[in-house]
């Protein structure tokens, strides 16, 4: 049987890499690796890590190269394709009663109401993926090539509830593909979004349990909060997290954390920035969050920038600078952030800065987190405000490199209404240093 060919057009190259040196250019399209067609990034990453890879490229001009290359296993080729999976995205099949996509306004731009539950992103970006949307061949692929780590939404080990939670009546027999990726030793991690009246008490105790079968490739599991904005209506009816709430949730995490390292030496299960906020409990210890697996799902986050703070501030002399800043953030960050600033301020003691706290009022005032504000309530509420040399903002308001904002207002657009300069700051202690004192 003759073998389907793929076409992928390369986008960029990436200057120094082998794929420079070896004359590939932008517009240039892969016809295939090794003799053998590419599907998709998964064909792609398999193919090009041999020690030994021969590529056919065919140039704008219809003309073919063959090229032989002798690397390094790992080394990356340097290819950037137009199609950043080298196929389609494909788009998520459930209807989640937790799903934020689902509590967005309208009217926002068109990106922004894409489902996404696409395993190949799982490797490509670390998303986190239900397992619903995968088929028996991507399964087959997976175990072939090895491909980890695997990121899995779990929410819960019940099957029942987990169809009921996703609204997908396959969304329990998916979870068998744990088993199956622990049986290949594939790497994972898991995510227990929780549902008040859903997936918490009880039904959280049985989903970590379970989940201990499977380490220890089931690297970290982490527990966070559902996200709950105003525009709720036709939807599942949920309930917030109260503050004696978050103390039971921690207190169902620490111990499980303390049983699962007597027996295997790793926590594996985290509660997320949130609950700790929530509970006004402190933060466990550095070693506690064992390299910080999770950070992008808010866990260790507040722990990682103390710990960067900390560590730069010891090697600054301080002096008598002055500087004056304003320093604008999500409600539920602000006070940890004031305690940052206020540590700059005893090595430095002229520093003038007030952190303003953003008031969530585009998406509602139970969404907290930094990484959701928006232009509007940022310009709204600091609006008239002595601001300073710089109004500084998180780096997580800006997604994927870009300039826009989640309300399509860009960073110039702040600056104009505020008569003032921006700079962002990346969630790094030695950064927040750095942006208030230079």
């Amino acid at each position: 049987m003759e073998k389907k060919q793929y076409e992928h057009k390369i986008k960029e190259v990436v200057p120094g890499s082998i794929a420079d040196e070896l004359e590939i250019e932008a517009g240039d399209v892969l016809l295939s690796i090794n003799e053998q067609p590419v599907r998709d990034v998964f064909d792609y990453r398999y193919l090009s890590e041999d020690e030994e890879v021969t590529l056919l490229v065919r140039k704008p001009s219809g003309e073919e190269w063959e090229l032989e290359i002798e690397k390094d296993a790992p080394e990356d080729l340097g290819l950037v394709f137009e199609e950043g999976l080298m196929d389609s995205y494909r788009s998520c099949r459930n209807k989640c009663v937790f799903c934020f996509i689902d509590q967005m306004p309208p009217g926002m731009r068109e990106t922004l109401y894409f489902k996404d539950d696409d395993a190949r992103l799982s490797f490509l970006q670390g998303n986190y993926i239900t397992l619903t949307n995968l088929s028996e061949e991507d399964m087959e692929r997976i175990l072939f090539y090895k491909l980890s780590p695997i990121n899995i939404s779990v929410h819960t080990t019940n099957p029942e509830l987990r169809c009921k939670m996703l609204n997908n009546r396959f969304a329990g027999e998916a979870l068998e593909k744990i088993k199956r990726f622990y049986d290949a030793g594939l790497e994972m991690n898991g995510q227990i979004v929780l549902c008040k009246g859903y997936n918490d008490g009880e039904e959280l105790e049985r989903t970590i349990q379970d989940l201990t079968a499977y380490l220890p490739f089931m690297q970290s599991v982490s527990v966070v909060p559902v996200g709950m904005t105003k525009y709720r209506e036709g939807l599942a009816e949920l309930a917030p997290f109260e503050k004696e709430d978050a103390i039971q949730v921690l207190a169902t995490v620490s111990k499980w954390q303390e049983s699962i390292y007597k027996r295997f030496g790793t926590r594996m299960l985290h509660a997320s920035d949130e609950w700790y906020l929530l509970a006004g409990q402190p933060f466990p210890p550095e070693d506690a969050y064992e390299g910080y697996p999770q950070m992008e799902n808010g866990v260790g986050m507040v722990r990682s920038l103390t710990e960067e703070v900390d560590a730069f501030l010891s090697e600054c002399k301080g002096d008598n600078r002055q500087r004056k800043r304003t320093l604008a953030t999500g409600v539920l960050a602000a006070p940890v952030i004031r305690e940052q600033v206020e540590k700059i301020q005893r090595k430095y003691p002229q520093m003038e800065a007030e952190v303003v706290p953003i008031i969530n009022r585009f998406f509602g005032e139970r969404i907290t987190v930094a990484g959701l504000l928006t232009g509007t309530d940022i310009i709204e509420q600091l609006k008239g405000k002595e601001l300073g040399e710089y109004l500084l903002l998180p780096e997580v308001l800006l997604k994927n490199g870009e300039d826009v904002l989640l309300d399509d207002l860009h960073i110039s657009d702040i600056e104009k209404a505020l008569q003032t300069r921006v700079r962002i700051v990346k969630s790094e202690g030695e950064a927040l240093v750095r942006a208030m004192i230079e």
